[in-house]
């Protein structure tokens, strides 16, 4: 009896991608994983150190939420290559929704960023057996590159007190500018200098390393290696100056003790209260967290001819984020830079995260007393240089020359995520984003469309040079009838048939039309009747297998004056066969002449 409860768990268990790639893991495998694991985690030390900072919290948190998240998605995530850990957008919407609850540096305000983290993992989790991936699509892209470049100035913004070493707060662009300001005059010094040379060497190092390494006479693999390793020398060379010449003694703001070793596992202390006021919160990191591996993770399988299921994504990042809530860190997701470079490092399979995840909890035991001298200006220009290429004002062109609905959603979301924060900005962008949609399916496409000569086609009369009928109207519709478009196009017959007093026949093609819902078979139903109060006949043409079979259910086919065709041009000679006749007469006429 046990073991046949029990089948049902196994067979869903094998079903994990690990089982997958697992089966065919070789030396050959282990070898690219390993020096993939090197580089990321290289990287990943200073960032995560970071992203913690950003998110106003102690910076081991950075490196505890870097090690059980990417052990979770090993076992359960399904791209090879996506590393998955703190990033810069979800560490500040980490910073906005946290700090509405509590003070930062208080243990109310780390305990409930581990609460965030076991919610948000909770609802992907939940979505995720749902099979609910497809609500990544209620995002569009442009607004979500306008959200996550607002973000990006925010963020560079939020850091330039660090740069400065002044004291400044704010939620949006205008409280940090103003905050920034007011505190000019305490502009540190040796700060600033530390800041500036760190942000420039970081910026250097982006473009001109590799080449510089080149030119040296190094390999192209080993010159890659260095150059992605740069922030890491940004870090050790701060950190020298700074313990050299006393610059904590002189008002630079150092990490300062890091706790050493890795923390317990604990369960965040939940309550309804809490729960409550994070739900929102939650939810929001949830769907930007998703959409943005879930980019990251198909681009990336797309250059290896891979794949990857957005539910079983919404499944891993679930597990990583509870596995994050556990062990002591804060909302996690795949990282656009950490991924590239995993990918580019040779990464085979996820086992390259877990070996990332090795290599972190080994820097967390014995690494941290050596960032007790690390100035944050260092960690606040690795930010900055982060997220600056987060930053795409081209997105406003490119969509005000294509479509002035998806500028108008972009430029909105970009607006009110700089004027009122990152909370309002993404809840904007999501509203937009539906309201888009609605906008442009409110208003459906409906040509009118004649027989191209010499052919079986139909074209829009707009467009193309067509034969068409006095007594016939052919109206082709580019768009799925459902409630917000149903009474538009209802509008659009009438004012089409009021305007030819001749008219016998009015045929909808309808090769686009893949749903008709309720309130659209209504309009359908009062548009037989006017058209038939008329002395016109309502026809269709074209209509999809589904759609009909959903038609066939009810009694609106015993009512319709008129008939249901295959194709178009089956419809236009049964209703009007001269028209037919003269396009055969056209091609009999063009065979004679050849």
């Amino acid at each position: 009896m046990r073991d046949h409860a029990m089948s049902p768990i196994i067979k869903r268990l094998k079903k994990l991608p690990i089982f997958d790639w697992g089966s065919k893991y070789n030396g050959d495998v282990l070898t690219s994983d390993l020096v993939a694991a090197i580089i990321v985690t290289i990287m990943l030390i200073p960032q995560s150190l970071a992203y913690a900072l950003l998110a106003g919290l102690p910076p081991q948190m950075g490196l505890y939420a870097s090690i059980l998240p990417l052990l979770a998605y090993a076992l359960f995530g399904s791209s090879r290559t996506l590393a998955v850990g703190p990033v810069a957008v979800i560490s500040l919407m980490t910073a906005a929704a946290v700090g509405k609850l509590a003070l930062q540096g208080t243990e109310e305000y780390i305990f409930a960023a581990m609460a965030l983290a076991l919610i948000s993992g909770l609802m992907l989790l939940v979505m995720g057996l749902l099979r609910l991936g497809f609500m990544a699509n209620f995002l569009s892209h442009p607004v979500i590159s306008g959200f996550i470049t607002a973000s990006g100035i925010i963020i560079a913004t939020s850091q330039l007190k660090h740069i400065l070493g002044i004291d400044a707060h704010g939620h949006n662009l205008y409280e940090l500018l103003t905050s920034i300001v007011a505190h000019l005059h305490q502009v540190n010094p040796f700060t600033l200098a530390i800041g500036v040379v760190a942000t420039a060497f970081l910026f250097w190092v982006r473009k001109g390393l590799k080449p510089w390494l080149l030119y040296l006479g190094l390999k192209p693999r080993l010159a890659d290696i260095l150059a992605k390793t740069g922030p890491v020398f940004a870090v050790a060379a701060t950190t020298l100056v700074a313990f050299g010449f006393g610059l904590g003694g002189q008002g630079v703001a150092l990490v300062g003790e890091v706790p050493q070793g890795l923390p317990g596992l604990q369960v965040p202390k939940l309550d309804l209260e809490l729960v409550f006021s994070l739900a929102g919160s939650a939810a929001l990191i949830s769907i930007i967290g998703f959409v943005e591996s879930v980019s990251v993770a198909q681009t990336l399988a797309a250059k290896r001819r891979q794949r990857i299921e957005p539910n079983q994504e919404l499944i891993g990042l679930g597990a990583s984020n509870v596995a994050s809530a556990f062990g002591g860190g804060y909302p996690v997701t795949g990282g656009f830079a950490r991924s590239v470079v995993n990918f580019d490092a040779g990464a085979e399979t996820p086992a390259a995260g877990a070996f990332t995840a090795v290599g972190i909890a080994l820097a967390t035991v014995f690494l941290t007393p050596l960032l007790f001298f690390l100035p944050k200006a260092t960690l606040a220009a690795t930010i900055i240089v982060a997220v600056m290429t987060l930053v795409d004002f081209s997105i406003l062109k490119r969509t005000w020359n294509y479509s002035k609905a998806d500028f108008a959603a972009v430029a909105t979301t970009m607006a009110i995520t700089l004027l009122f924060g990152v909370e309002l900005g993404v809840t904007t962008g999501v509203l937009v984003s539906v309201a888009v949609h609605l906008y442009k399916t409110s208003r459906p496409h409906a040509a009118i469309v004649g027989l191209v000569e010499g052919t079986e086609h139909f074209r829009n009369i707009d467009r193309h040079d067509v034969r068409t009928n006095p007594h016939v109207l052919s109206l082709r519709v580019d768009e799925s009838l459902y409630f917000a478009n149903a009474r538009f196009l209802e509008d659009r017959v009438y004012d089409l048939v009021a305007d030819r007093p001749e008219l016998k026949h009015v045929i909808l093609m309808c090769p686009a039309v893949n749903e008709i819902d309720t309130s659209a078979l209504e309009s359908l139903e009062a548009i037989n009747e006017r058209l038939d109060s008329l002395g016109v006949k309502l026809h269709f043409s074209e209509i999809k297998g589904p759609v009909m079979d959903k038609l066939k259910r009810t009694d609106f086919m015993h009512h319709l004056t008129g008939q249901i065709f295959l194709s178009q041009y089956q419809a236009i000679c049964a209703v009007a066969p001269e028209t037919c006749t003269q396009t055969t007469l056209a091609n009999a006429a063009q065979g004679n002449a050849k």
